[in-house]
């Protein structure tokens, strides 16, 4: 009798034993929340873990806070992990980073290509993220994309898009993003794709000389980019930027009362070597300010917008009813 209740009681305690470490790392984080930590001091040591972890198809929002750190990582985010929010300690310190680029080759000794050089895949709709810095770090090699967003209503917040060429590719076809206050770098084309995005109370710094935008958007779409209240500078030489080059003919892009440093041409957009894109892709400016707003001096196959027509450029409008989310709950 006295040896079964001993191996009763031994049953017992291996069974606390073995579910304790299950238990303690399923209550560090709050529910409905990830914590990511190099120490080891959260529920993951690498982002794509806690990723990984996110429940396919969740209905209820899953945050990811992200401790700060480096983390070199090739990020994707599949389609069935919605409603994800990553939430960086601190903006500069939180930095997401890969460094492939279009021709690194991959296993097969093949180009990777553009699209192949992203430091993460953005497929989930309803992706946010704040206070983080998303980078391709492979330099100035060519076409090295640091974020890749294919899924709709992605919002970014107070977050840093850092590479050259090619930094920021909106891919998704009829995807909606929101970028406010953010801070986007690069050279040539560096922020382009085919999405809908609207970008507010945003920094866009050009680095030696390029292209600002290179958008693709389709004919059948009406709304491109929309620039409000953003500050184009940069440490390029002066006239060395271009607002934009239509990467397919019915590229669209728009810029309100937006401060334009010295680094803008004065012609401000470029045909891309086509002489028919300048009768189907639409650039426009309203109330440009700063030493690169020189209405007189730009093509004139660009438009220079009526308040009237400036006020058809509305948030809600252009992503088409939808209302992103209020952020700013976590970080710094």
């Amino acid at each position: 009798m006295k040896t079964h209740k001993l191996r009763l009681a031994l049953s017992w305690l291996f069974l606390l034993v073995g579910f304790a470490p299950a238990q303690a790392a399923t209550l560090a984080s709050p529910v409905g929340t990830f914590t990511v930590a190099q120490d080891g001091s959260g529920d993951f040591r690498t982002v794509q873990e806690a990723i990984n972890a996110v429940p396919d198809f969740r209905k209820l929002v899953t945050t990811i806070f992200i401790k700060k750190g480096t983390y070199k990582e090739k990020l994707v985010l599949a389609g069935s992990k919605q409603l994800v929010h990553f939430v960086g300690e601190d903006r500069d310190k939180t930095i997401l980073t890969y460094d492939d680029y279009n021709q690194k080759k991959n296993r097969f000794g093949e180009d990777m290509g553009t699209s192949g050089s992203s430091s993460i895949y953005i497929y989930g709709p309803d992706f946010s993220a704040e206070n983080l810095t998303f980078q391709n770090s492979a330099g100035p090699v060519g076409q090295a994309v640091a974020v890749w967003v294919a899924g709709d209503r992605a919002s970014f917040v107070n977050c840093r898009f850092l590479g050259f060429q090619d930094t920021l590719y909106t891919y998704g076809y009829g995807s909606r993003q929101y970028y406010k206050s953010c801070y986007i770098e690069g050279t040539v084309d560096f922020i382009f794709g085919s999405s809908t995005a609207w970008f507010e109370d945003c920094t866009i710094f050009g680095k030696r000389g390029g292209f600002f935008t290179a958008a693709s958007t389709p004919d059948s779409t009406r709304y491109g980019y929309v620039f409000k209240n953003c500050k184009l500078t940069g440490d390029a030489p002066a006239g060395s930027f271009f607002l934009g080059r239509p990467w397919r003919p019915y590229a669209k892009v728009v810029f309100l009362g937006c401060s334009l440093s010295a680094i803008v041409k004065p012609a401000g957009w470029d045909e891309w070597g086509k002489e028919s894109n300048k009768q189907t892709a639409y650039y426009a400016e309203y109330q440009s300010t700063g030493p690169g707003a020189a209405p007189k001096s730009r093509v004139p196959w660009a438009h220079q917008l009526t308040a009237a027509e400036a006020q058809q450029y509305t948030r809600d409008r252009v992503l088409h009813g939808w209302q992103p989310a209020n952020l700013g709950t976590g970080g710094k």
